[in-house]
């Protein structure tokens, strides 16, 4: 599911994975093209950091979520859970292991765009109420 993902985000939102750390080659950033900012990181992450049972590494997707109710429903689902190595109040993990399904996790890869997006760019992502 990774390379599906991958290709939502390039076709979507016209940016490519960044590798930013020479000695990983699985983890990359997708940014934001004008403010530069993180709107999803994929990553290999230790089964254990999630708490899932087995050894070795899955395939996650961290995304921004700045509604902390829905955030909170959120990591009740499975595959969902509070992000790995960011802020936990903010962020989310996702599974790319086929346990969140692609629409779902696409969903939420907009979410992220949209609250890491410069004010410009919401305003056009989401008008102002009147």
């Amino acid at each position: 599911m990774r390379e599906e993902i991958f290709t939502y985000i390039k076709r979507k939102y016209k940016t490519t994975p960044e590798y930013l750390w020479a000695k990983d080659n699985t983890s990359a950033v997708f940014r934001h093209s004008d403010n530069r900012k993180w709107f999803a990181l994929a990553m290999c992450v230790g089964r254990d950091k999630l708490g899932l049972s087995g050894e070795g590494y899955v395939d996650a997707l961290n995304l921004k979520i700045d509604d902390m109710m829905l955030r909170d429903v959120l990591i009740q689902e499975q595959g969902i859970f509070p992000a790995y190595h960011m802020n936990k109040q903010h962020w989310i993990t996702v599974l790319l292991n086929g346990t969140v399904e692609k629409d779902k996790v696409c969903d939420l890869i907009d979410i992220s765009y949209a609250a890491t997006a410069s004010k410009k760019k919401k305003e056009k992502i989401r008008p102002p109420k009147e």
